[in-house]
């Protein structure tokens, strides 16, 4: 099922009498496709909890509409919109085993919907084969992982199989060796299921590794919209820029010159903009490439061994922190502290932003 958001807005009421409202969605349009994985992400506060709880009925719109397929939601409750939810928190009930937790949701359907205690038992072991822990049905969650109570969460969240499946931080508790693990379990649940989902997180790297889409928000608005590797490669801004990458992309004062874009008086790369102005130019840590007829000199500080590639950390007067440059192993052999090194520019890995708005200029030539 397709969900379609048209001109979605929330605003808070300031908690000061004389304050201005808290917009934390600002005007969101966009349509989620059917059986796609959505990644909402940005920084704490930007608003994708909100637009989440918005899609899933828990807060109302101050304005704009949501459609599942041609269905208007906007003013359904959130039991009637055939939406799971998987809070940050899991929300388990302790006393319960594992299967009763699973079967809870279904305990509640009245009408022609209702269940029989067989019939609620098959769809939680049915539920509880997808995410693998059918041996943990008479467990009760202290007796679990944290990796396996997620598990029963997306389970009770699939049981009545809903419509679309929404994730709110659902790795955020976890230790990072657990997060990775997991999240290759949602999306292989998902591509199993093939149920709309969108996953809301802080951690680009989640969000890059198992979406087919991301959104990028800040301060309730939608920054960027795309797959995440196009995301990555074509920020549309610097905010964009910055967020997406680890180690982070690595940022300067810059200026263009005659068509030329100099990072004090590095020559850079080629720029199709006629106007001269300071700049902030971006160069990702996989867009240096050791050579002695490099135009970029590096003040190196510090080496840091990863195995098959080396990150130098190194220092530049028109760097607004320590730069990172990741580079193979072989070419770092022999770079020692203090040394300084030339490396040239990969195309493709340096943006030029407007030094005032952010805004990415033009095409790099």
């Amino acid at each position: 099922m397709k969900i379609r958001l048209e001109h979605l807005t929330k605003r808070f009421k300031s908690r000061d009498k004389n304050g201005a409202d808290v917009v934390a969605v600002n005007d969101f349009t966009f349509e989620i496709p059917d059986g796609k994985l959505i990644g909402l992400l940005g920084p704490s506060g930007c608003g994708k909890s909100t637009a989440l709880n918005l899609i899933c009925g828990l807060e109302e719109p101050t304005s704009g509409k949501i459609f599942f397929d041609d269905e208007d939601v906007t003013d359904q409750p959130p039991e009637k919109r055939g939406v799971g939810m998987v809070f940050q928190s899991y929300a388990l009930y302790p006393h319960l085993t594992v299967r009763k937790n699973i079967m809870f949701p279904l305990g509640n359907l009245k009408g022609d919907q209702k269940l029989t205690k067989e019939e609620m038992n098959k769809k939680a072991e049915e539920a509880a084969k997808i995410v693998q822990i059918s041996e943990l049905m008479e467990r009760k969650p202290r007796e679990m992982s944290g990796g396996q109570q997620q598990r029963v969460a997306i389970a009770r969240a699939l049981v009545k199989q809903p419509r679309v499946l929404l994730l709110d931080e659902p790795l955020s508790n976890l230790d990072a060796r657990l997060r990775i693990q997991t999240r290759e379990e949602i999306r292989r649940i998902q591509t199993s299921t093939k149920i709309t989902t969108l996953f809301v997180t802080h951690d680009q790297e989640e969000a890059m590794s198992i979406s087919d889409l991301i959104v990028v928000m800040k301060d309730g608005i939608v920054n960027q919209i795309g797959a995440p590797q196009d995301v990555y490669d074509e920020p549309v801004n610097l905010f964009v820029a910055k967020f997406l990458g680890t180690p982070p992309i690595n940022v300067f004062d810059g200026k263009i010159k005659g068509g030329k874009v100099y990072i004090g008086e590095d020559f850079i790369t080629d720029i199709r903009v006629k106007e001269d102005k300071e700049v902030k130019v971006g160069i990702r840590p996989e867009g240096f490439i050791l050579s002695d007829e490099g135009t970029m000199k590096l003040n190196v500080a510090g080496i840091e061994v990863m195995g098959r590639d080396t990150i130098l950390v190194a220092d530049h007067d028109g760097a607004e922190n320590r730069i990172r440059a990741v580079v193979a192993g072989d070419d770092a052999k022999g770079i020692r502290h203090g040394d300084t090194v030339k490396a040239k520019i990969r195309k493709g890995k340096v943006f030029v932003f407007d030094a005032t708005s952010g805004e990415r200029l033009g095409t790099e030539a």
